[in-house]
């Protein structure tokens, strides 16, 4: 499990997060929820290792984080970040081949890190682009691609510890068939007993496929727990400011969110202009 106990990170003046505490746990998919600029980003890269918090602890499989070596822990955690920038013509195969670099044992890639690197990218529906170049892709395209990068990243289960994937709104640019495909296959490593972290914006799809939800509001944790727990009217206008309607799912156990006309404010009529 993946701990984080009351982190704080400070930028200059600036508090991003203060005080959050959260867990990501094996066999579970955890969503993190909140406005724009609550600390969403900044809890998960302090989660990968990326950012050192000012205050406050990140233990690994009951490790501190900082203790474990980089290789190691490349191999029990992949994270797939908002935007990744890659301008060289490789092909979308060898993209997702460099997700097995922690992997390789002083060579190249075996038979068997090719094969890896070609389910990962069936998992993603991307299979038939394996030797399209990269930059050529569209935005969900190259999207898929770099989940299927962090799916070849963790593949098969280490020989001690567990395998955690960090996704930082992996839904984004994704239309309505993908964004369910890439939630479906997280749940599946979930299942599988990988501990997953996903950012999302769509409170439907955290509903759906999340098993606990951390929502955020202004650098702190407001509330955390199991979807029906934590959606409520409430709550969710406490934090986003919109009030909403929370009904049950007519085909999913799971509560659904239906946002409301603004109780403070008449919409605007757009006015056209004609030339």
């Amino acid at each position: 499990m993946i701990v984080l106990h009351d982190i704080t990170v400070q930028i200059g003046d600036a508090t991003l997060v203060e005080d959050a505490s959260a867990a990501i746990r094996p066999g579970a998919l955890t969503a993190i929820i909140g406005p724009n600029g609550a600390g969403k980003t900044t809890l998960l890269r302090v989660a990968s290792g990326e950012l050192a918090p000012a205050a406050g602890t990140v233990r690994m499989d009951d490790r501190a984080l900082e203790a474990l070596p980089p290789r190691q822990q490349a191999r029990q955690r992949a994270v797939m970040p908002q935007q990744s920038q890659l301008h060289f013509a490789f092909s979308v195969l060898e993209v997702v081949l460099m997700g097995r670099t922690p992997h390789l044992q002083g060579g190249g890639e075996t038979k068997r890190d090719w094969q890896i690197a070609e389910a990962a990218l069936d998992a993603v529906d991307m299979a038939a682009f394996a030797e399209r170049s990269f930059p050529t892709l569209s935005g969900g395209e190259q999207q898929r691609v770099h989940l299927a990068r962090a799916l070849a990243q963790i593949w098969s289960p280490p020989a001690d510890g567990s395998r955690y994937l960090l996704l930082d709104e992996p839904t984004a640019s994704l239309d309505l068939a993908h964004q369910h495909n890439v939630l479906q296959a997280a749940r599946g490593l979930a299942t599988d007993g990988v501990g997953v972290l996903a950012i999302l914006h769509d409170l439907n799809l955290a509903a759906q496929y999340a098993d606990h939800v951390v929502v955020m509001r202004q650098g702190r944790v407001h509330a955390q727990g199991a979807p029906e727990v934590v959606f409520t009217p409430t709550c969710i206008h406490d934090v986003f400011g919109w009030p909403v309607c929370v009904l049950d799912h007519p085909t999913q156990s799971c509560p659904l969110i239906v946002a409301e006309a603004s109780a403070h404010a008449t919409p605007a009529t757009p006015t056209l202009r004609t030339f």
